[in-house]
């Protein structure tokens, strides 16, 4: 009896590993951005080297694109020197080596963990890295999805193979079903408390459950994005019907008889009854509320309905909360915020973009809050204008952008100033990670959406039907 991580790893391991080598595992997709690119191209420059499969990478420009309009298509000059840097070094980059990429006026171009599944690149059972941390998102489909240092980005660009000590596991199942107004960005969020910040450390976790199956593909991904945030080396969750019809159709999804041999492995792949995990954990998923971050990482949460806990004799919680401005014993709701983003890979798809719409249509933002909304690709920009979600953003008072990783790190300009609050959809809190001095409290797009309008954090649940 296997888990499905075991069958993945074991077809692809090319070399096992030993008491003193990592195992040698085949890579089928190598995804890669303008940030952690320049620095591996530039060594097997100096090493004479070419890429070993270059029709296995695929480009795209996420990070440091800016996401103004009047920089993409207007002829304005990208106004952060650097993230301009880094664009036309990728360029530079794919050009000379003959790597395929998403342009920043590609309208296929966008958050390299959007466009790979929606361009059907990510597939169930397939090896896929990036050198980018929440690359385990690819893993709601089924993959084994690694993120990687950039001296690993180098290696796989020549050899198309990955050094890696095999990982434990862990299965974290799901009961029962989640309640109305409560999202997958809660329930990874409670996991995330549940077990740490370094709970998954040395393992991939497969989510399992009822409610887990219950989420669609989109869900899944929010999910498994944030594994890292655990720890965990990745994240997985079984591919069925639901992966199946995500995948359909899809532009680099398998077509015709290759479509219907490909359903046959895919169906071999979700882990035997039986298979015995190293760890195991259990939730309720009827007991997850809309949940929040307080501190400067993403296990420091609380239901937004609940107050900031006081933890005595914790110099690191002590030091969060005075970055964070915030008091234990203090509630949480009814706290003023200064920002709302709504965007990146946890929670940039048209999906969250659509649930946020519906609560925030016939409302205003709030007078002096900001709010920003960026699409995740170019092709959910798209939906989300066919379907007049741009308008009900515009109409509340919101900006709406091109896409992009945006205001989730900052690099292109998309910034929070220093004593601000900020409510994210995004994946990280920690120390600026939004702008210096910035203070980021991460949100499911609901509770994103209900605190623009009150501006203050609300439970989404007092205006969901108003």
């Amino acid at each position: 009896m296997k888990t499905m991580f075991q069958k993945i790893w074991e077809q692809h391991e090319v070399v096992p590993e030993t008491p003193d080598t990592p195992a040698v595992l085949y890579v089928d997709r190598h995804l890669i951005h303008e940030v952690t690119s320049p620095q591996a191209f530039t060594l097997l420059a100096q090493r004479g080297l070419k890429l070993r499969r270059p029709e296995l990478t695929f480009a795209t420009i996420d990070h440091s694109s800016p996401t103004r309009t009047e920089q993409i298509f207007g002829g304005a000059p990208i106004s952060i020197e650097s993230a301009a840097r880094q664009i036309s070094q990728l360029e530079r980059n794919c050009a000379d080596f003959g790597v395929e990429l998403l342009a920043l006026k590609s309208p296929l171009r966008g958050i390299v963990h959007v466009i790979g599944p929606e361009l059907g690149l990510t597939l169930p059972g397939c090896t896929l890295v990036c050198g980018d941390s929440h690359t385990s998102t690819h893993g709601a489909f089924g993959a084994l999805a690694f993120g990687i240092g950039t001296t690993e980005v180098a290696h796989v660009l020549a050899t198309q193979c990955l050094l890696q000590r095999k990982p434990h596991t862990l299965a974290i199942t799901i009961e029962g079903s989640l309640a109305s107004g409560v999202t997958a960005k809660d329930l990874i969020l409670t996991i995330i408390n549940r077990i740490g910040v370094a709970g998954g450390t040395g393992h991939v976790i497969e989510y399992r459950g009822p409610a887990i199956r219950a989420l669609g593909m989109e869900e899944r991904m929010t999910v498994c994005n944030m594994s890292i945030e655990a720890g965990a080396r990745a994240g997985m969750i079984a591919p069925d019907d639901t992966t199946h019809d995500y995948l359909q159709g899809r532009l680099r999804a398998p077509q015709g008889e290759a479509w219907r041999e490909a359903l046959t492995r895919w169906r071999t792949l979700p882990s035997d009854a039986g298979a015995v995990f190293d760890r195991e954990v259990t939730l309720d998923g009827a007991a997850v509320e809309p949940m929040i971050t307080y501190g400067t990482n993403p296990g420091m949460s609380v239901p937004v309905t609940g107050s900031i806990p006081e933890r005595r004799a914790d110099p690191v919680f002590d030091r969060a909360l005075a970055y964070m401005g915030l008091h234990a014993g203090e509630p949480i709701a009814g706290h003023p915020i200064d920002v709302v983003f709504i965007g990146s890979c946890t929670n940039g798809r048209l999906t969250d973009l659509r649930s946020a719409a519906r609560l925030l249509a016939g409302h205003k933002i709030a007078r002096g809050v900001r709010a920003l909304v960026v699409p995740g690709s170019q092709q959910v920009k798209r939906a989300a204008e066919a379907e007049g979600l741009d308008r009900i953003f515009r109409d509340a008072g919101a900006e709406w952008r091109e896409s992009g990783c945006s205001m989730c790190i900052g690099m292109n300009g998309d910034t929070v100033e220093a004593g601000q609050y900020s409510l994210s959809t995004s994946n990280r809190n920690f120390e600026g990670r939004q702008g210096q001095g910035a203070r980021t409290l991460l949100v499911s797009p609901l509770t994103a959406a209900a605190s623009a309008v009150r501006g203050r954090v609300t439970d989404p649940r007092t205006l969901m039907g108003a």
